[in-house]
């Protein structure tokens, strides 16, 4: 079996919608006195990322039928461009780009595996576009 991936034709997910944190791999220590502490609990860590994409009529129809049939409505992990890293550039130490020979930049390129989350997508309509925030989680 293949895993998924996310639709090319779908846009980068929005600023305003980002919210992203890791799970707690942390367990506390018992202790009645002074600081806490903690050990780990586990050595690999997911993390909860909330998204949000704007998408036109027809981008609508391919995050449905990505979600819905590709992912079994959320079952199946999936591979999805990292919009923190993916598709940006390389920059040197001072901040510039970094160029090829010639003269484009280089662009960065990074995966996520994905399972969406506990919550089911949530779409509204703004205007023209629809507008849909989901949690997916991150896997190590």
């Amino acid at each position: 079996m293949t895993v998924p991936v996310w639709p090319s034709e779908l846009p980068r997910p929005t600023r305003p919608g980002w919210q992203g944190q890791y799970s707690d791999p942390r367990l506390k220590k018992s202790g009645d006195a002074g600081p806490p502490g903690y050990r780990r609990r586990w050595s690999s860590v997911a993390r909860a990322v909330q998204l949000t994409v704007q998408l036109s009529r027809s981008q609508k129809a391919t995050f449905d039928t990505f979600f819905e049939y590709d992912t079994r409505m959320g079952v199946l992990p999936f591979w999805m461009p990292d919009p923190t890293t993916d598709g940006w550039p390389m920059l040197t130490e001072i901040g510039t780009p970094v160029l090829d020979g010639a003269g484009n930049p280089v662009l960065l390129s990074a995966q996520w595996l994905c399972l969406f989350g506990s919550e089911m997508p949530v779409e509204r309509i703004v205007g023209v576009e629809f507008h849909y925030s989901f949690p997916v989680w991150v896997m190590p």
